[in-house]
């Protein structure tokens, strides 16, 4: 009967189950690299966090993360492959044109980003998507119709 009572009592009420989210075990400075030691799991859930380390590992810090804090996914992305400054190769492709030029990179950008460079030749400024090879491609805005 006592069985009986616990089961009722107990086992009928399942317990919310808590899910794991990252936190920095050390403050961890804007454009640092993340490592596994910088990381560990805690039992609570956070909106906009990560869940597992091997999501963040390799990452970049793009704002400062305190310790003991979550990693929020705005606040990482990728490894900046343009540094400010830095002279990158612009690629301009529409159709079968394809155009070659330098220009200077007017912020850091990480591949993927979307990033503003100064073409050298013209001095006008440009965006583009970084590639993995560091290159910027650069893509018309200007739909030709016929």
């Amino acid at each position: 009967m006592k069985h009986l009572i616990w089961t009722f009592l107990f086992g009928s009420f399942a317990l919310p189950a808590l899910c794991d989210t990252v936190v920095a075990t050390r403050n961890i400075r804007t454009n640092s690299i993340i490592t596994e030691t910088d990381l560990k799991l805690v039992a609570t859930e956070t909106p906009g966090g990560f869940d597992t380390v091997e999501d963040i590992v390799g990452q970049e810090a793009r704002a400062v993360i305190y310790a003991g804090r979550p990693v929020m996914v705005k606040d990482i992305g990728p490894p900046a492959l343009i540094e400010r400054n830095q002279i990158v190769a612009l690629l301009y492709k529409a159709g079968g044109l394809s155009i070659y030029a330098e220009g200077r990179s007017l912020s850091r950008a990480g591949l993927g980003d979307r990033v503003r460079i100064m073409n050298l030749s013209s001095r006008s400024t440009v965006s583009g998507t970084v590639q993995q090879d560091g290159s910027v491609l650069v893509s018309s805005s200007i739909q030709h119709t016929n």
